[in-house]
């Protein structure tokens, strides 16, 4: 099971983040801009699945058809070559400091794109400003898209949705679990149905998984006190 969870941890599936631009913690925003091949500010399930393709295809690392533990190692290999910029075989101060600036300066660009949407989007009225009224309505809207999120329930989340796509149970994942994994979560994030997912539902998707994460934070927070009161 550890290796299965190995797998898919690094690999991530790319179900939310990247590939249906919410993820988390992963490229969302810049996700969202490739995934959106037309440039029309929503995404269809053929443009998240051409997306899943490319990835899929970079994430198998031997081309063998799987997502394993073992094009885990090839990518995060592949990582450590591109920040060991010298090619000596380690990672210096300096270019640990350079990684970390350049992902520091990406996260920032995209969370300048990210607020400039919003704005956008809640200034109904294109007048240059939110008015009490718009951001009103905007929090409803936000309130409304949250719950629709959180009905799919605790056995779609995390790494527990990340598990199923092995339906299998054979630990690595497939071209047609990865593709059927993509079409499952497409089908949650889209939802008024429509086929598409909006910026809208992608923000809400991401309020989702901040939620969740902050709630597993809390659950794991109360753990460990109830264990630390249990040995005094």
């Amino acid at each position: 099971m550890r290796k299965l969870t190995l797998s898919l941890s690094a690999a991530g599936l790319l179900l939310g983040g990247a590939t249906l631009a919410i993820a988390a913690n992963q490229a969302g925003d810049r996700g969202a801009t490739k995934a959106d091949s037309n440039g029309d500010g929503v995404i269809t399930l053929a443009e998240a699945k051409s997306h899943g393709d490319e990835r899929f295809a970079k994430m198998d690392a031997d081309q063998s058809g799987f997502l394993s533990a073992a094009d885990r190692e090839a990518n995060r290999a592949e990582r450590f070559a591109a920040a060991d910029t010298d090619g000596n075989g380690e990672i210096s101060r300096e270019e640990m400091t350079a990684a970390r600036e350049a992902r520091s300066a990406e996260r920032a660009d995209r969370l300048a794109k990210r607020q400039a949407a919003m704005f956008d989007r809640i200034d109904t009225d294109g007048s240059g400003g939110i008015s009490e009224a718009e951001m009103l309505a905007a929090k409803e809207a936000r309130a409304d898209r949250r719950g629709a999120m959180r009905r799919g329930g605790r056995n779609e989340r995390g790494m527990r949705m990340l598990r199923q796509a092995d339906t299998n149970g054979d630990e690595t994942i497939s071209k047609a679990e990865f593709d059927a994994a993509i079409e499952a979560r497409f089908a949650r994030v889209d939802t008024d149905n429509s086929g598409t997912i909006t910026a809208e539902e992608r923000e809400a998707a991401r309020e989702a998984r901040k939620a969740e994460r902050d709630e597993m934070r809390s659950e794991r927070r109360g753990g460990r006190r109830g264990a630390a009161a249990e040995t005094q």
